[in-house]
């Protein structure tokens, strides 16, 4: 299953400098012409963690994991025209591919979230790629712990401090 991110997971990683640990865990992750529009307003806004995502990010890097895609048929814009006015351009975009390819959709945005679970789309957050993490043994449970307390400091609204409990004993 193709996997595509809103600005949400991608912002949380970058700027807990582990961005690299999304790819570890699905190789290859898409995003949308439209998020990718937003990171570019992050960094003229000062988000500086943002730097040196050219470097991995195809086209523009032959070797990238991030793919930047876009709105390919008239469903998908349509699809994209219909979403709720209280998502960003980004989120929509993604719910539009992610409702039409079958991906999964990567987002810790409320409201994607709820519009995703109304339309039956597969979706993960943050945590959601903490745990699994752990559970195909990329990382410990310290480690993804570590990373949800940097999550949480750089401002991550998280519903846990601590991971254990959530997941899956092999």
């Amino acid at each position: 299953m193709s996997i595509i991110s809103n600005t949400t997971v991608l912002s949380n990683f970058a700027a807990i400098d582990s961005l690299g640990s999304l790819q570890a865990l699905y190789g290859k992750v898409f995003l949308s012409t439209e998020v990718y529009k937003e990171i570019q307003h992050g960094l003229e806004e000062g988000y500086t963690f943002y730097s040196g995502i050219e470097e991995i990010l195809h086209p523009r890097a032959e070797d990238g994991w991030l793919h930047l895609t876009s709105l390919r048929d008239e469903k998908e814009v349509e699809a994209f025209s219909a979403m709720p006015g209280r998502l960003h351009a980004g989120e929509a975009s993604c719910l539009a591919i992610a409702q039409h390819r079958g991906w999964l959709l990567l987002t810790d945005d409320k409201a994607a979230r709820h519009h995703a679970a109304e339309q039956n789309i597969a979706v993960s957050g943050s945590l959601g790629c903490l745990i699994l993490g752990v559970e195909r043994r990329l990382w410990t449970l310290a480690q993804a712990n570590v990373w949800l307390e940097r999550l949480v400091a750089s401002g991550f609204h998280s519903p846990v401090r601590e991971l254990s409990g959530l997941v899956k004993k092999p």
